[in-house]
């Protein structure tokens, strides 16, 4: 057995099995990223896709994703690749890119617009080590990188990570222990605190999908956004209210079926909710 170090979840894996996360497995007695060069979802996307609004806005990135995921959301959007029965089934029949080959494909790409790599659509930090070697190359090519993730992961992935990240969209699904803890199957603290570090070294902006009857209430965004106007830089700053948060509306999907989509109206009151904590507010999928 070999303990995971990556998440809160710690998952002793025997040899040769596979994590919770469907992405990591044990070989040697050492964890290892199943998932390594194993992609699943490869494009050229806008940078605004991501979403992020203020980093590089105009431009394209080359979009990266494996399969697996530490989260269990009902209403996952890319379920295909995340951690349904549909995805695991992807393990094998994925193609592998090696670090080298994806950082020339990205290099290919600048005369399209391409900015550099994007590792995102599945989970990205459960095959970390992925995103450590191509993201290390793609700056040695002079490009950017943009990781895409749910956050959920130990500091010590982040810290790894820090070097080579120039930008990040983080999800910061909800606001309390109940939503993140129970119907997610995460931890809201260890997002938290990863948010807190990432904001440090790297350009943040924070999604937040509205589900209705779940997360929606005018007093949890107010939490939310009050939260987010407080976080500090390096130096003590307070840089919290320039952190962009994008809204976005709820469609049915997956496991979750049993509601209606967001209401449009409902999404904009909740931005300006919002934008009285926070000067950079965004809605999506209105």
């Amino acid at each position: 057995m070999a303990v995971c170090e990556v998440c809160f979840r710690h998952c002793d894996i025997k040899e040769g099995g596979i994590g919770f996360c469907g992405a990591r497995t044990a070989a040697g007695g050492v964890v290892k990223a199943y998932n390594y060069g194993r992609v699943t979802s490869l494009a050229l996307d806008p940078i605004e896709k991501k979403p992020l609004a203020r980093f590089h806005p105009g431009s394209y990135i080359l979009s990266v994703g494996s399969f697996g995921c530490n989260l269990r959301c009902p209403f996952c959007q890319n379920y295909e690749i995340s951690w349904s029965a549909e995805a695991m089934r992807l393990a094998d029949k994925a193609e592998y890119i090696p670090p080298e080959e994806l950082t020339a494909a990205a290099v290919r790409l600048k005369s399209r617009g391409n900015i550099g790599v994007a590792f995102t659509y599945n989970e990205p930090l459960v095959g970390y080590e992925y995103v450590r070697d191509t993201a290390k190359l793609v700056h040695e090519a002079g490009m950017k990188n943009v990781l895409v993730t749910n956050g959920t992961a130990e500091l010590s992935v982040l810290e790894e990570l820090a070097p080579y990240i120039d930008a990040m969209n983080i999800d910061l699904k909800g606001f309390t222990k109940d939503y993140y803890d129970g119907l997610l199957g995460g931890r809201l603290e260890m997002v938290l605190l990863f948010i807190m570090r990432a904001v440090q070294f790297s350009h943040v902006e924070l999604t937040t999908l509205i589900v209705p009857g779940e997360n929606d209430t005018e007093e949890e965004m107010r939490a939310l956004s009050r939260w987010v106007a407080e976080l500090k830089d390096a130096s003590g700053g307070n840089i919290g209210r320039d952190i962009p948060l994008h809204i976005s509306r709820f469609f049915p999907r997956f496991r979750m079926k049993d509601r209606q989509a967001t209401d449009v109206g409902w999404i904009y009151h909740l931005a300006e909710i919002a934008g009285e904590e926070l000067r950079y507010v965004y809605t999506g999928n209105c």
